[in-house]
């Protein structure tokens, strides 16, 4: 009897596709046992930020309830909760599972590193969710990394990103063997050693900031030019492997991508090439902060298109043309759900003008769409790494419901930016005076409420699957 994977067109522990008239697999072929377990171990590290996360947003809502918010002694603990949810759902979720990809896509050498890098950044992740309770320290949301002004959680962050350096050197010289660059494969391959590449400069771009930016600045200004090159820099890093991932999760449901594996390749290094603009930006700095902001707003802005655009349509195509497939099918649910987003969240950036909920549209929408990629591949990965296969009907509802949810939040977000409300605010500081700006911020939390949800079904379809793991042959 065929399992359920396989009646889905998806044979377990392997990755499957029809040749189609194209005829070629956008797939990675099954790794090494120890890729295996050093990859089972980045993604028990992104679950258990993802759950924190969610505590981390019970806390939040704890610290907006009449009474009960009087009990946290934390300095403005809602902020501080805030803080600690966001770095945790974004910054380590997304690296996290970038530390699994990279361990997929590399050899079996230098296994001791990857785990050494997997060792720090779990330390650097502990001592980031323990720092708001191990005495009271300013938040700040400063923008891409938010911190907490105290010795333990800037210490997590740099043991944390310390991990983040030895995975990304790990990954560029652990290099797989030359017969497992061919084809499709080949260019899943080159889009994650592409990532590794952008994240390599994004480290370099966070201590030339460190270096380049003036301490006498007003704190909150400090913070935010220090990690807003470095910031921007990731988000390629995350595009590339989601745009790498859309690949494999159209492969996985059977499209018909009409691209050669040549075209693919050079669309991912395209997605590349805008970082290597970054030595210019800071090489050219005249000491105008404003300046120094705009290039790198620029840069995201422009450069951020060159691969999305034409992958994601060429991905569309594939699906269209690729013929029947499953009704359960979560690889399918997971892509088009996220393609929906980013397209939604990258045309929001067109009309941001102010610091207002527009922005925080933007980036829910591009970020909701990596983390549906990021998900979409859990699903797929967890045969491979010797696990159960997830649940087919949960697994294909999750995206839909997490997508729907996310769509509503940045819709909601959108409607108020366009009547001035404004980000990083809360209760009577959002200045909710009439009925428009009422209800936009209304639907964005409903929407919010509904994605949580989505959240939680993706963590229950993962644990019932991972809670008995198969024997790996």
């Amino acid at each position: 009897m065929d399992s359920a994977y396989q009646q889905a067109g998806i044979k377990e522990g392997v990755d499957v596709t029809g040749e189609g008239k194209y005829g070629r697999e956008f797939a990675l072929s099954t790794p090494s046992a120890a890729g295996r377990k050093l990859a089972s171990g980045w993604l028990w590290l992104g679950i258990a930020s993802l759950l924190g996360a969610g505590l981390f947003a019970v806390l939040l809502v704890l610290a907006r309830t009449p009474y009960i918010q009087d009990v946290f002694p934390w300095v403005d603990f809602f902020h501080t909760a805030l803080v600690v949810h966001v770095d945790l759902s974004v910054l380590l979720w997304f690296m996290a599972f970038a530390g699994v990809l990279w361990s997929l896509n590399s050899s079996s050498r230098y296994t001791g590193v990857g785990w050494l890098a997997l060792a720090l950044a779990t330390g650097g992740a502990a001592m980031i969710v323990l720092s708001p309770f191990a005495g009271a320290g300013q938040p700040l949301m400063s923008n891409y990394v938010p911190v907490i002004q105290s010795t333990l959680f800037f210490s997590g962050l740099i043991v944390f990103g310390a991990g983040m350096a030895v995975l990304v050197l790990r990954s560029l010289i652990a290099v797989p063997s030359a017969d497992l660059w061919q084809g499709g494969e080949g260019s899943i391959r080159i889009g994650f050693y592409a990532a590794s590449i952008a994240t390599l400069f994004a480290l370099a771009a966070f201590g030339w900031s460190y270096v380049m930016i003036p301490k006498d600045l007003e704190i909150t200004q400090y913070y935010d030019l220090l990690f807003w090159g470095g910031g921007h820099v990731l988000q390629f890093t995350y595009s590339l492997l989601m745009l790498a991932g859309w690949l494999w999760l159209a492969d996985a449901c059977g499209a018909k991508i009409p691209l050669t594996p040549r075209v693919a390749s050079i669309l991912l290094v395209l997605g590349l090439l805008p970082v290597f603009y970054v030595p210019v930006i800071y090489l050219a700095y005249n000491g105008v902060l404003g300046d120094y902001m705009e290039q790198f707003t620029q840069l995201m802005r422009v450069g951020g298109s060159f691969a999305p655009v034409p992958l994601g349509l060429a991905v569309i195509y594939g699906i269209v043309t690729g013929g029947r497939t499953a009704a359960a099918n979560p690889q399918r649910a997971a892509l088009l759900s996220s393609m929906l987003l980013f397209a939604v969240g990258g045309g929001i950036s067109l009309f941001i003008r102010d610091s207002n909920t527009i922005i925080t549209a933007h980036y829910h929408g591009t970020g909701g769409a990596i983390s549906l990629a990021f998900m979409g591949l859990t699903f797929h990965l967890l045969p491979r790494l010797g696990y159960r296969e997830p649940d087919l009907k949960w697994a294909t509802l999750m995206p839909y419901v997490y997508g729907a949810g996310q769509l509503l939040h940045i819709v909601g977000l959108l409607w108020s930016g366009g009547y001035g409300v404004q980000r990083k605010v809360a209760g009577a500081a959002q200045g909710l005076h009439g009925f428009a700006q009422t209800a936009g911020m209304g639907l964005m939390g409903l929407g919010g409420l509904i994605a949580v949800i989505g959240g939680i079904m993706f963590l229950v379809v993962f644990f019932k699957a991972m809670r008995r793991p198969v024997q790996q042959k």
